[in-house]
């Protein structure tokens, strides 16, 4: 097996090197199907490891495959964990990475920097499965980093265009706080464990429950407490939680086909994964729990607040996401790990079947993603459009598709929690699902249904997309339909991660949901009693009726409620803040610095005030070389009188 998994993130780590350094050489056809074949065996393999791991029972594996760096007796190596959770991670990874390859052939074909964009793609699996298959902190922050680099890549492939150098640095930057704090919370579970390795880390863990650090003089903390902050502030990055979101719609400047992939199945989901993994240390800080819930709670309700207000199709799609992180965030800060690692499965499949359903519908407008000037596509784009329904229908959690198990676990769970900061939690993620369903479903009215507000041009060349957009399409509409309904038992009731994450008996919510559960049936008949799926049904009938039945009714909001539409439209100030302030103030603290500490102190003190010094001193000792020797011998005596006085003295 150690063979198998060193080949799984090698293939398209392999197929990068090839894409990236030769593609020119090998042309676009040897490029593709390169990078598509690694990719290919990348994920059969994953397949084979999580039927290994899951259906057959095998043992967790966790071996060291080198070891890096060995100082003061702390071993930095690079190894592989693999047990239920990354065996999972690693086939949602791969089989949506492949999609992406596939389906990137024919978004990408006439853009000149084809070969370059499977590189990175395959770039960015790699680094993906180097974090998800880690078993010590180094090769975590390794990973961590990696995806942060690619994404770079990726959002600014389109180097050319002003926004999107503006975006990659936007989210490079926002990245660079999160990862701040991550890199914090690993010094210090290096400090107090002496360890990186995760089975050691999590092995001492209890013995230091009660430990209390100083963090400010006079000030004790919880270790555990502080170090489960700052790991969470590195997801706050990753994963965009509030305040950290806002690169992510912004990576919307990017291509679709990774749009797809950051959104979905990789960096995104990284944090989510972590704080997952590191469950034996959220454990034990009920402090750390509570600040994730409620971070968790205000991202799902509030940032599916501004996907209301959005026109760009890939906008409305990208807020989806950072509210559906915010549901597995939830769930986390409730201890339901195992459920928000179920709807991150969910989601990773319904959300990049949105992307690129999204993409198929910019491809047919001939590159407008302007919902406004969209309507009436289903006549011509019919396999787009029962795919997106699909893909929609899962997302606002309709019974039997794959989004309604996971998102109405997260609900339950959240409602049985008792952890501080529930209550408002609840909240959000009932109010979010009406929110969802609505503005889901006004993005489906508005692109396929109603009447045809493109102009004749467009209109007459609009066609559906090419077999290798389509089939991706269709690939991924399937376990949008009957992933949940075949995982929601073993995977939040049964022991599916019993060798992966740790709950306490105190915290077990989901053990509370699982009363009385029989089957994927008995959940939907269960489901049916509670607010949830109403909520959903109301919020598209209520897209319908606002924009279809009385398109008019929008408008009048928007006079109306001209303070909250302009409050929304202006993402609630994030970003003014962080241009005027965060990154106003520091670059003026920078012109204070330079002005003061560069040109006066350093350049007009140490280096010309030195230089000048030295001139000066010169200038006064120079009139003592006057090159006679009674001068000499006289400044002799008075030299000799002075260290006899000294010494009578």
């Amino acid at each position: 097996m150690h063979d198998i998994y060193l080949t799984i993130v090698l293939a398209p780590l392999i197929g990068a090197v090839i894409a990236g350094l030769f593609g020119k050489a090998i042309g676009r056809t040897a490029t593709h199907r390169i990078t598509i074949l690694a990719m290919a065996i990348s994920t059969i393999l994953s397949a084979y490891v999580f039927k290994y791991m899951t259906v057959d029972g095998n043992e967790t594996y966790n071996a060291t495959v080198y070891t890096w760096m060995v100082a003061d007796g702390i071993r930095f190596e690079i190894g592989f964990l693999i047990d239920s959770l990354s065996s999972m991670m690693m086939v949602v990874v791969t089989s949506v990475s492949l999609m992406v390859h596939i389906y990137t052939i024919g978004y990408m074909h006439e853009d000149d920097g084809y070969q370059r964009f499977f590189s990175y793609i395959s770039l960015f699996t790699f680094s993906m499965l180097m974090l998800v298959m880690s078993n010590n902190f180094m090769q975590l922050f390794f990973g961590w980093e990696a995806v942060g680099l690619v994404s770079y890549l990726l959002i600014g492939f389109w180097y050319k265009r002003p926004t999107a150098i503006y975006a990659n640095l936007k989210a490079f930057l926002v990245n660079r706080v999160g990862d701040f704090g991550f890199l914090l919370g690993i010094a210090a579970v290096l400090m107090y464990f002496n360890s990186l390795d995760y089975a050691d880390v999590f092995k001492a863990a209890p013995l230091m429950k009660d430990m209390a650090v100083e963090v400010i003089p006079g000030q004790t903390w919880s270790l555990m407490t502080m170090i489960g902050i700052l790991l969470f502030i590195g997801a706050m990055g990753k994963s965009a939680q509030v305040p950290l979101h806002v690169w992510l719609p912004d990576s919307m400047e990017g291509p679709t086909p990774i749009s797809a992939l950051i959104h979905a199945a990789t960096m995104v989901t990284a944090g989510i994964f972590m704080v997952a993994r590191m469950s034996p240390l959220y454990e034990l800080s009920e402090t750390a729990l509570s600040i994730i819930i409620v971070i968790g709670a205000i991202t799902a309700l509030f940032m599916g607040l501004l996907g209301i207000v959005q026109n760009d199709i890939k906008r409305v799609v990208a807020y989806s996401t950072l509210s559906q992180l915010g549901y597995m965030t939830v769930a986390l800060g409730a201890s339901a790990y195992a459920a928000g690692v179920f709807h991150l499965m969910t989601h990773a499949f319904f959300k990049a079947l949105l992307f690129l359903a999204a993409g198929s519908v910019i491809i047919g407008m001939h590159h407008e993603q302007d919902m406004r000037k969209m309507g009436g596509l289903k006549k011509y784009m019919p396999v787009t459009y029962w795919t997106m329904l699909i893909g929609t229908l899962a997302l606002i959690g309709l019974p039997g598709f794959a989004g309604f198990f996971s998102k109405d676990a997260i609900i339950e769970a959240v409602h049985y929690s008792e952890i501080a900061g529930s209550g408002f939690a609840y909240f959000s993620v009932l109010a979010g699902v009406f929110i969802t369903a609505f503005y889901s479903f006004r993005l489906f009215f508005m692109v396929f249904h109603g009447k045809e507000r493109m102009d004749e041009h467009t209109r007459s060349h609009i066609h559906e997309s090419p077999w290798v957009v389509t089939l991706p399409l269709i690939a991924l509409a399937i376990p949008s339909v009957i992933i949940g309904a075949v995982y929601v038992g073993p995977m939040l009731f049964g022991d599916f991660f019993s060798d992966s994450i740790l709950v306490s008996s105190e915290h077990d919510v989901l053990a509370k949901v699982g009363q009385g559960f029989t089957s994927w049936g008995g959940f939907i008949l269960h489901g049916l009693q509670g607010p949830a799926v109403y909520l959903a049904l109301g919020g598209a009938a209520t897209a319908w009726y606002f924009y279809m039945k009385r398109p008019d009714i929008p408008g009048m909001f928007k006079q109306r409620l001209s303070i909250i539409y302009r409050v929304l439209e202006n993402k609630y100030g994030f970003d003014d803040f962080n241009e005027k302030v965060f990154a106003g103030g520091s670059r003026k603290l920078g012109g204070f610095f330079w002005r003061v500490g560069d040109e006066k102190i350093i350049d007009g003190i140490i280096v010309n005030g030195t230089a000048q010094s030295v001139g000066w001193l010169a200038s006064v000792l120079r009139h003592l070389q006057s090159g006679y020797l009674y001068h000499y011998a006289f400044a002799m005596i008075v030299g000799l009188m002075m260290m006899l006085l000294l010494f009578i003295v």
